[in-house]
């Protein structure tokens, strides 16, 4: 399911994508400035929907394999893909849905990552929502900037 989330969000995103260029051809809508900077809002803004979707479903997915059936203590994300060395002393685990991670704890108190992924798509939807933020304050700026101007023009 959170497979089919993060691809629905990655279509929106095309979709809007292609929203972002049609204003480059002839019959843009007017005015077009603020129309551009809304549809690359929204493209940004769905690219992180997508990126959040894809680690919230890798977070997700771990949870549910631990404590599910035989041999599923300690989560297998903490074991699967990690030498003896790493996994030495594996305790239990911690995870987390802002940010996205599924962390491994020693007896020592060491954590590792379960997957060097979280960190690209925290960092990649965090800039996309920071992007899509600042590009939707951008168009209404353009707005009221466009309404003060012709407020003083007539």
């Amino acid at each position: 399911m959170g497979l089919g989330v993060s691809s629905a969000c990655a279509i929106g995103a095309l979709v809007a994508g292609v929203g972002v260029v049609a204003m480059a051809l002839p019959g843009r809508p007017e005015p077009w400035p603020v129309q551009w900077l809304r549809r690359a809002a929204a493209t940004a803004a769905w690219g992180a929907a997508a990126v959040y979707a894809l680690g919230l479903s890798a977070v997700l997915a771990s949870e549910q394999a631990f404590g599910d059936g035989a041999d599923s203590v300690p989560a297998p994300a903490c074991r699967d893909g990690f030498d003896e060395a790493t996994r030495e002393g594996l305790s239990h685990h911690r995870s987390s849905y802002l940010p996205l991670r599924f962390d491994c704890v020693r007896d020592d108190g060491s954590v590792y990552s379960s997957d060097s992924d979280y960190g690209w798509m925290n960092g990649t939807s965090a800039a996309l929502a920071l992007s899509a933020a600042l590009l939707f304050i951008g168009a209404g700026y353009a707005t009221e900037l466009r309404a003060r101007k012709a407020a003083t023009a007539s």
